[in-house]
């Protein structure tokens, strides 16, 4: 009988947290594993903006480039 009236115990317990857990949830807009699914699928369904870059980038990085490229090339023909 001793089991039965602490397993009782632990039940009325862990009700007790859970009620406690959802006014928490409630009161610290905590979001649920469904709420943030769907949050996340609105996000993946949007368009991304189209990123410009300005034609002086465009030219910084192609030179950059460039330099990347004459290095590996002579680091290359000095090694065979």
């Amino acid at each position: 009988m001793a089991i039965e009236k602490i397993l009782a115990e632990i039940d009325a317990e862990i009700a007790r947290l859970q009620r406690a857990r959802a006014l928490l949830a409630k009161l610290g807009g905590a979001s649920t594993r469904v709420e943030r699914k769907a949050k996340k699928a609105l996000a993946a369904a949007q368009p991304r903006k189209k990123r410009i870059l300005s034609a002086e980038a465009r030219k910084k990085i192609s030179e950059a480039q460039r330099r990347r490229w004459a290095k590996q090339g002579s680091k290359a023909k000095s090694s065979e």
